[in-house]
């Protein structure tokens, strides 16, 4: 199967680093505007390098999208019009008017459309989502130290949209509230922010995401009844706390089969192209994500316009 990644930042190279070393997978070229990083990526892996992602179309059967946020729908777009195959990075779009424009083409030219939520395809996550039969608490926290990536978006449509993700596929119910604050502090959006998600059916998730830590932190635990389970995204571990015949606490780790979750999403991107199989996280799945992240981000601006207001009161 012929490949061809587009964006060569730091995200596209892992695209070609993992593409380039699959079986049964050519990584045919690496795009970017800018050809000498183009030529710095695509040079490790025997691929070539082209300064425009338009120049893959006809050359390729599938293509991943490595690139800012507002660049996506544009690009992603013309690759399945082109007739390819795409996985997109998340967020799939920066509004949801880009995600349908996404879905549509993937739809009407019978095309693959995955959403690099990789976070679905870590295992410590896949081995907690087989024991979630009725979660009814979350407490989520995504922390990660600065870095100059991203930037083009906020810390909810950069880190805490994978948590987002993960909690909808878990949850059968329907939003029912959404309360959300957040500040930005060393860029002009939101670097730190704290959610509160409400389900008609009486589940809630408390998320907190930072891009702004000293330390970094990957935690997700949510609670059913008589049982808790804990994962750790980054040691990709995984254990449940349950009430025992004895009626007394329990605790045992679940097996779980460490893995890179970059190699396994695109391993699954790949089986589907080969096999005309929905993705595990598709278009539709990706939007259901950024259209919960964008209703947080709007009660992010209120809650700042009302503290605004109130500070503005205050001025001597």
């Amino acid at each position: 199967m012929r490949l061809a990644v587009v964006g060569a930042g730091a995200f596209g190279e892992h695209h070609a680093r993992v593409l380039g070393g699959m079986a049964g997978v050519e990584l045919v070229a690496v795009a970017d505007p800018n050809l000498e990083r183009a030529q710095q990526v695509a040079g490790r892996f025997g691929a070539q390098a082209v300064a425009d992602y338009r120049d893959v179309i006809g050359r390729v059967d599938a293509a991943t999208v490595a690139v800012p946020t507002v660049l996506h729908v544009e690009i992603a777009e013309a690759l399945l019009r082109g007739g390819l195959d795409v996985l997109v990075e998340k967020p799939m779009a920066a509004d949801l008017e880009g995600a349908d424009r996404l879905v549509s083409a993937a739809r009407e030219r019978d095309r693959v459309l995955a959403v690099g939520h990789l976070e679905r395809f870590n295992p410590a996550v896949e081995a907690a989502s087989r024991l979630a039969r009725m979660p009814l608490f979350f407490e989520v926290h995504r922390m990660s130290p600065f870095t100059p990536r991203s930037l083009d978006v906020d810390v909810v449509l950069d880190l805490m949209i994978h948590d987002l993700d993960i909690i909808l596929s878990l949850v059968e119910s329907q939003i029912k509230l959404v309360q959300a604050v957040g500040l930005p502090v060393l860029t002009g959006q939101a670097d730190i922010a704290h959610v509160r998600v409400e389900f008609e059916n009486g589940c809630v998730a408390n998320l907190t995401a930072s891009r702004v830590s000293t330390e970094r932190i990957r935690k997700l635990r949510f609670f059913q009844p008589r049982q808790y389970v804990s994962v750790d995204y980054s040691r990709q571990d995984a254990v449940v706390f349950g009430v025992g015949a004895s009626r007394e606490i329990e605790m045992r780790p679940l097996p779980v089969e460490r893995g890179e979750p970059l190699e396994r999403e695109m391993a699954g991107f790949v089986e589907s192209v080969r096999k005309r199989t929905a993705p595990r996280v598709g278009g539709e799945e990706g939007r259901k994500a950024l259209a919960v992240a964008l209703t947080i981000r709007r009660e992010m601006e209120s809650h700042a316009r009302v503290v605004a207001a109130t500070l503005a009161r205050h001025q001597p």
